[in-house]
């Protein structure tokens, strides 16, 4: 059994599996009026199809890929928008794009990982699960983390299947975007509330670290899956267990360092000081990444549908359900500037390509801001 989505955010397969889901949300805090402490400026848009998925633009070596529900993939130089190159999966998809630069993989509705070399489409193989996370592609490797929390593991070149690895786990999972990434050579998988760490070449688990300890009285209550994408700094890996606990591990040494009970949905950002999420009613924090204290907490943008966070120098960014990005201190959570975009909600995790700031709407719209 799946649960598909989250309160406010995508559809829910049974009405009764997140208990308030129905219920009308509260008003969104008006916005209030400040001078801004900084600028920055619009350097190029561009319009992609709908999205029904939290899309996180792919970017490397200067060039960002995204894809749109409709099964459209575009690559763009990140500094200019100029477009590079486009493509089609043939079909819907049901998570977002992952690439390295050269490779490029999406999985469609129809549990097909697709992989294109360039524009030029190069393999598609079918897994037996549904999709919502945004393969992994890197050593010439593409990696897929299912709904069902197994990974399967395919060469680049030619989609051979090099190894599955699945774990007993509970019945019941969550199709949000889970946590599939790396660390140096390790491959950074979370399976419920666990992270765990990978070896790529084989399939066999280096080390299992707890982020979150989920309590209830039934299925639908210990619901903690790891949300992605992970924010990681060195060997400090961090993420949200999904409305349980934010935490933290050492990927070095594959134990957790902290964990701390809050709720939310959307994935955390962080810098080499801090660690950033909104909760389920977008009441931000800021958390001490070292050892998990709370530095500090804002309620300015309450009830306004966040997206994840992202660090930024000295800020913190988060988009909302108006299309508006809002930058925050890092160190004090006071406002320093917002942005408007086209007016639907900010979807997925705001990227950093360089000095260029690319972020998606709902509505399909791609913008690069860049700070004066």
């Amino acid at each position: 059994m799946t649960v598909r989505g989250a309160c406010g955010a995508a559809l829910v397969a049974a009405a009764a599996v997140l208990a308030g889901c129905a219920a009308e949300r509260p008003k969104p805090t008006p916005l209030e009026t400040y001078a801004p402490k900084t600028s920055a400026r619009l350097v190029w848009s561009q319009r992609l199809g709908k999205l029904d998925f939290p899309l996180v633009p792919a970017a490397r070596d200067g060039q960002v890929v995204v894809a749109d529900s409709g099964g459209t993939l575009i690559a763009f130089v990140a500094e200019t928008g100029a477009e590079l190159w486009r493509a089609s999966a043939g079909g819907a998809l049901a998570a977002g794009v992952g690439s390295d630069g050269r490779y490029s993989s999406v999985v469609t509705r129809r549990n097909e990982v697709v992989t294109f070399d360039g524009a030029r489409e190069i393999w598609r193989r079918r897994v037996p699960s549904s999709v919502v996370t945004p393969p992994f592609v890197a050593g010439e490797r593409v990696f897929v983390l299912g709904v069902d929390r197994a990974v399967h593991a395919f060469d680049a070149q030619d989609g051979r299947r090099l190894w599955t690895l699945q774990r007993p786990g509970d019945a019941l999972t969550l199709e949000l975007p889970g946590v599939l990434g790396a660390y140096r050579n390790t491959l950074l998988v979370g399976n419920g509330a666990r992270l765990l760490g990978v070896d790529p070449l084989r399939g066999s688990v280096l080390w299992d670290a707890a982020m979150a300890s989920p309590r209830g009285t039934n299925e639908v209550e210990r619901l903690a899956d790891l949300v992605g994408p992970p924010v990681r700094q060195g060997p400090r890996v961090c993420a949200r267990a999904f409305q349980s606990a934010v935490a933290c591990a050492d990927a070095e040494r594959g134990a957790t360092l902290w964990t701390r009970n809050t709720g939310g949905i959307q994935p955390l950002g962080g810098d080499a000081e801090r660690v950033f999420g909104a909760d389920a009613v977008d009441r931000i924090s800021a958390w001490r990444a070292d050892n998990g204290d709370v530095v500090w907490t804002s309620e300015r943008l309450l009830n306004r549908g966040l997206s994840g966070a992202l660090a930024m120098g000295p800020f913190v960014v988060f988009g909302d359900f108006e299309g508006y990005l809002h930058f925050l201190d890092a160190a004090s959570g006071e406002p320093q500037l917002r942005l408007a975009t086209d007016g639907s909600q900010v979807v997925g995790v705001p990227l950093l390509a360089g000095s260029t700031l690319l972020v998606v709407t709902r509505d399909g719209g791609l913008f690069a801001f860049r700070q004066n």
